[in-house]
């Protein structure tokens, strides 16, 4: 639910791929010591909506302000990825929540970005109409991806193409894909201008809700124990050289957060959609909080695997143009407050 503004193909064709090995690290970037004995302003990023529950819950809580001690917090919320990562490359922030597209698309540009943790995995489903109940069925269907080469994107491509369905960049093909904007894939879904969706929460929860959906395929079905990169922790990797104790503390952050919104559900859904309402004008319903959060799990873990595999799974289809990623994790640092809370190291690769 995040990342609407398209990209061309000549930006796509440079964005993702898969890395066989060396993808993840985990040897620290980081030195051993700030390089200042100051107090650092934090500037971190992250979206209005519920697979960014762990930032939402951090910042509303206390959570960061309090992890980050002499260190400072100062916030930007942001609706797409691409104007996040501009944001971040920019120096404009120096932390943000996002999904893997983006993440990629900009370690292609410059390598100037580091994944430090995971936040949320999960969450994406193909719903389609009730009267649809099988891959075959698709044939002839208008189905929408809320953009070009995003994460969803590529998933449904790349399942179509399994089934034996062929698609392009122009909407052509045994299955017509329509890339959009989630709320405009809700309308046309209404009024049955569109046979499906293949989309992140809460749009998978409201196409069945409100729209009277099926769901047809549950991505979390297609990955191995269930879990795949939706949301993670980047930062500028200049700043993670610069300041690794802030960093670290940011990751504290991140783990208490976490811990909380799965300790204390119940009120995390309640704080994070009166936050979301706050900052958009408009709470979602709660019976749609509830059942769009049970698709997701907020786990410091970013999936590693599934980032290669999705890298290499939009190479398969011919939408995107190899990329190394070998160093664009740094977990080191996440993996040693880990260990010191008693809790189990996150895989680097």
């Amino acid at each position: 639910m995040r990342r609407r503004a398209a990209l061309s193909i000549a930006v796509l064709l440079t964005a993702v791929a898969l890395v066989t090995a060396g993808c993840g690290s985990s040897s620290s970037k980081a030195a051993s010591a700030d390089t200042t004995a100051a107090p650092v302003t934090v500037h971190l990023g992250y979206f209005p909506n519920i697979t960014h529950a762990t930032a939402i819950l951090g910042v509303e809580k206390g959570i960061f302000a309090k992890d980050l001690g002499t260190d400072k917090l100062a916030t930007s919320t942001f609706n797409a990825g691409p104007a996040a990562t501009e944001a971040l490359l920019s120096g404009a922030i120096d932390a943000t929540y996002i999904g893997p597209s983006p993440t990629v698309n900009a370690w292609a540009k410059s390598k100037a970005v580091t994944i430090v943790s995971g936040a949320t995995s999960g969450g994406a489903a193909l719903v389609v109409k009730p009267a649809i109940t099988s891959a075959a069925q698709l044939k002839g269907k208008k189905i929408a991806s809320p953009q070009l080469g995003n994460t969803q994107d590529v998933a449904l491509r790349y399942w179509l193409k399994q089934q034996g369905l062929k698609t392009d960049t122009s909407g052509g093909g045994d299955v017509s894909i329509v890339p959009q904007e989630n709320s405009q894939t809700l309308d046309a879904f209404k009024s049955g201008s569109i046979d499906g969706a293949w989309v992140p929460e809460p749009w998978a929860t409201r196409l069945v809700q409100e729209g009277a959906g099926s769901v047809l395929v549950n991505e979390k079905d297609l990955w191995p124990g269930g879990q795949f990169v939706t949301t993670h922790l980047i930062v500028r990797t200049d700043f993670l050289k610069k300041h690794p104790e802030t960093v670290k503390r940011l990751l504290q952050g991140q783990i208490d957060a976490n811990d909380y919104v799965n300790a204390h559900p119940d009120e995390a859904m309640t704080l994070v959609n009166a936050a979301i309402g706050k900052l958009t004008g408009k709470t979602l319903k709660d019976a749609t909080v509830k059942a769009a959060w049970a698709n997701l799990t907020f786990t410091d873990d970013p999936a590693v695997a599934s980032l290669t595999a999705s890298a290499k799974h939009a190479e398969d289809i011919g939408l995107l143009k190899a990329v190394d990623l070998t160093g664009i994790y740094d977990l080191g640092p996440l993996n040693t407050l880990l260990k010191k809370a008693g809790e189990p190291p996150v895989k680097s690769s």
